[in-house]
């Protein structure tokens, strides 16, 4: 709530207060992590999220450590860095193979190019979990639909997530640390939407991500859902509408870590935007 809040004070006091109780405090670090990504400070987050790690394996929870790895993969992978993905993703699942931390690592793999290892870990969900209704209706569909997209068939991701529309603006409760990957459906539906050009229709979709932060909180998709709603709305036309959002995501990452791959992306599509108006 005070992340969602912008209140960097409480984040603060939480953390502090949260030392030496073990059932949460992985995940305190874990969120830490998170937080410090949404700002572009990659660098710290790693620290942070490799701290979460040590504390879970510390208290023989490889599941939550398996999760938090994935977490740390996922977003390497979304923010350009998809060796470290690859690496990250890995590391989950030599940790765990319960289906949350396999998501996200299969996510990971999927963002990350890497589609031979990302379709064996969602056949292997597919097989293990055929009546779980979050595999079923969320990850399947996602990863499917993600494979899609990379060999040049948006049409059928499209198509492949529409059992997901069901369920998809729910909290996937299911995750409790270190990965939650609530509205990935709606992200990468945008996501098709724009392969086919269809500005209006990506942007409604990346909208729902920003109107649901409560679902969403801090994973990398609601940073980036500004982002990638800027490039629609200059797709469909609506220059004034898409720089709003340029600037929205560019201050909050104008300390961020140089080196961060995506930040040279966004800066480069706002110059050619701004350019266009002149």
């Amino acid at each position: 709530m005070a992340f969602l809040q912008g209140n960097q004070q409480e984040m603060e006091r939480v953390g502090i207060a949260s030392e030496g109780m073990s059932e949460i405090q992985d995940w305190i670090w874990g969120e830490r992590g998170q937080v410090l990504a949404f700002s572009g400070h990659l660098k710290q987050a790693r620290a942070m999220s490799q701290r979460a790690v040590q504390l879970a394996l510390g208290a023989n929870r490889r599941e939550a450590a398996a999760q938090h790895e994935a977490a740390a993969a996922v977003r390497e992978a979304l923010f350009g860095n998809l060796a470290e993905a690859r690496k990250r993703a890995s590391v989950a699942q030599v940790l765990s193979r319960g289906k949350d931390a396999q998501y996200g690592a299969a996510l990971a793999f999927a963002f990350a190019g890497d589609s031979f290892r990302a379709e064996a870990l969602t056949k292997d969900l597919e097989q293990r979990y055929p009546e779980d209704t979050i595999v079923r209706f969320s990850f399947v569909p996602t990863l499917r639909a993600i494979a899609a997209i990379q060999h040049d068939r948006p049409e059928k991701a499209l198509e492949l997530l529409e059992p997901a529309k069901r369920y998809e603006l729910g909290w996937l409760g299911c995750c409790s640390v270190g990965f939650v990957g609530s509205l990935y459906p709606v992200y990468v539906r945008g996501e098709a939407c724009l392969a086919l050009h269809r500005g209006s229709e990506a942007a409604v979709q990346f909208q729902k991500i920003v109107d649901n932060a409560g679902i969403v909180g801090s994973n990398p998709i609601a940073l980036l859902a500004h982002w990638k709603r800027g490039r629609a709305l200059a797709v469909a036309g609506k220059r004034a509408e898409a720089e709003a959002e340029y600037q929205h995501f560019l201050p909050l990452w104008r300390e961020a870590d140089t080196d961060v791959p995506i930040l040279r992306s966004v800066k480069a599509e706002y110059s050619r935007l701004l350019a266009k108006a002149r």
